[in-house]
């Protein structure tokens, strides 16, 4: 019986088209390429669950190598650049970001698998163990950083709306980059210890399996290097609207890094959230320009 089985697919793999056994190579290629990144990413993982989950996807890649190497009865080399590229980002951005975002890329490839499943059986198998069983997985990982992310989402937020809104009215009353900057610095820093002060009472009086002190940080950690971010043009840049302008153009490509990372780790909608954060901490801002411009030609202050 083993030895008709293995005449049958030896047949076959000689029916295969010069397209088909391309794209079965292609297969073939990226699902060694992915072993070797899940097995790097499992030794250099400290939880114990969470490794042997990735060790468990890193076998199911091997083991749909070997499907589809059945048919082609050829080894194939992974994509080497690539497993350094996504083990650097897992390692840099957290392994949940690194995993998913590989993920991504790979369903361009599933979709290719429909393709040949007349030539191989298989392919429906592959496809259907590659969108259902690794998600499933995938989503079992618990990370850290993401169990805190709305800790930083409220640092983010809380320093995107109010800096924004305080630099544009400070902008506009003050008219001097070292006083805005200074004056900004101040709020900021003060805010973000504000703000990792409620986040610690708030993780405290709440059962949410967060640890008080780490959400603090979390919190006034992303709240400082955001008002940074900001106030950094008033420190290298004399004219003082150039400077919002940055300031401005800075706030929303921190909301879209950010939101980026959220969608893909957490498999959000990234269009609603952008959108979401970038108006209300541009209208704030705007708003404060408003006011800032009214204020100064009330008291009539000339800085």
């Amino acid at each position: 019986m083993a030895y008709n089985t293995e005449t049958q697919i030896k047949e076959k793999e000689m029916q295969l088209s010069e397209s088909v056994r391309k794209q079965v190579l292609n297969f073939q290629q990226t699902e060694i390429t992915e072993y070797h990144i899940y097995k790097r990413l499992a030794k250099k993982i400290n939880s114990p669950e969470n490794a042997k989950i990735i060790e468990q996807i890193a076998a199911d890649e091997l083991r749909h190598y070997n499907g589809w190497k059945k048919y082609t009865d050829q080894d194939v080399q992974p994509r080497w650049f690539y497993v350094w590229f996504y083990y650097f980002i897992s390692v840099a951005f957290g392994f949940t970001f690194g995993i998913k975002l590989m993920e991504q890329g790979e369903a361009a490839v599933q979709k290719d698998y429909a393709a040949v499943s007349n030539d191989i059986p298989e392919a429906e198998e592959f496809r259907h163990e590659e969108d259902m069983h690794e998600e499933r997985l995938i989503n079992m990982l618990d990370e850290e950083r993401l169990r805190y992310a709305g800790s930083v989402v409220l640092g983010l937020n809380d320093a995107l709306v109010e800096l924004t809104g305080a630099l544009a009215g400070l902008t506009l009353a003050l008219q001097n980059v070292k006083l805005i900057a200074l004056s900004g610095l101040i709020t900021g820093i003060a805010a973000s210890m504000s703000m990792a002060a409620s986040e610690y009472l708030s993780t405290r009086s709440e059962d949410t399996g967060k640890h008080p002190v780490r959400a603090a940080l979390y919190t006034g950690v992303a709240y400082i290097i955001t008002v940074m971010l900001l106030v950094l043009p008033y420190l290298l840049i004399e004219n003082y609207i150039l400077d919002l302008a940055i300031a401005l153009t800075t706030a929303v490509i921190i909301i879209a890094v950010f939101n980026y990372y959220i969608s893909v780790a957490k498999g959000e909608s990234f269009r609603a959230r952008f959108i979401e954060m970038a108006v209300i901490s541009l209208s704030v801002a705007t708003l404060s320009f408003i006011i800032g411009y009214f204020i100064r030609k009330w008291l009539g202050i000339e800085v």
